[in-house]
């Protein structure tokens, strides 16, 4: 059973059956590894639950941040070892400065005149755990696509991939706006499913379900994971 099941109705059921959305597209032959906005601003800066953690840090996931921190961790454990590309995004360093915000995010949320400088001190730092590494490359955006005013999709060109394994936050934000770019960019999508994560349970899975339905495969952690060691091991040599 897809973890999204428990909130279709049975009419929503039978009209995406019969509709024949959700067929698996398969991946790709040349894999890019994808880790959207997992910062502190996402995650708060320890595991704490998401009522606790979003006194500090509002945009926090909590604790399911925490949970696909470490699903990250394991997920690049594995792409190193074929030497996959990887692209983190994160903010633009400026955004502790909440008036670059008007009319975009603060626009959304009354929390925006709190004084939280020493949450913005490390909010757009991504997570230690996962930290990139030299020839990991970092994406900063503003907006929540990863590929919106960005030269990603000119480097993702640049090493000849033509597919992406998505992971990061939020899923319903960020992680579905950068899915549905690669999908109008002709990419084969593949969303890793323990390792994407969002402040809202009913928002999390039902942008799964849309995703699985007509712009990504949703697919398991450890069925990347099997699909990366059978990769090539020559598929993207490091430089010498």
């Amino acid at each position: 059973m897809a973890s999204w099941d428990d909130i279709l109705t049975s009419r929503d059921k039978e009209v995406f059956a019969l509709s024949g959305f959700g067929k698996k597209a398969g991946f790709g032959q040349r894999p890019a590894l994808l880790i959207i906005d997992v910062n502190y601003n996402f995650t708060g800066d320890k595991p704490e639950p998401i009522l606790e953690s979003v006194k500090r840090f509002r945009t926090s996931c909590g604790k399911e941040g925490w949970d696909g921190v470490y699903h990250i961790r394991e997920l690049l454990t594995e792409a190193r070892k074929k030497h996959l590309p990887t692209f983190y995004t994160t903010a633009e360093e400026n955004r502790a400065n909440s008036t670059v915000l008007v009319g975009g995010w603060a626009a959304k949320s009354n929390r925006t005149t709190e004084d939280m400088t020493a949450q913005w001190e490390k909010a757009n730092q991504i997570v230690e755990e996962i930290a990139p590494r030299p020839g990991d490359i970092v994406v900063r955006k503003q907006k929540p696509s990863a590929f919106f005013g960005t030269p990603l999709m000119s480097m993702l060109n640049e090493v000849h991939a033509d597919s992406v394994l998505v992971a990061g936050t939020t899923t319903s934000g960020c992680v579905r706006a950068s899915v549905i770019d690669a999908f109008s960019y002709n990419m084969k999508v593949s969303v890793v499913e323990e390792c994407v994560f969002d402040r809202g349970q009913a928002s999390h899975k039902i942008n799964l379900f849309d995703m699985a339905m007509k712009y990504a495969d949703v697919i398991s952690l450890k069925e990347t994971i099997d699909y990366i060691r059978g990769l090539p091991d020559n598929l993207y040599a490091p430089a010498l």
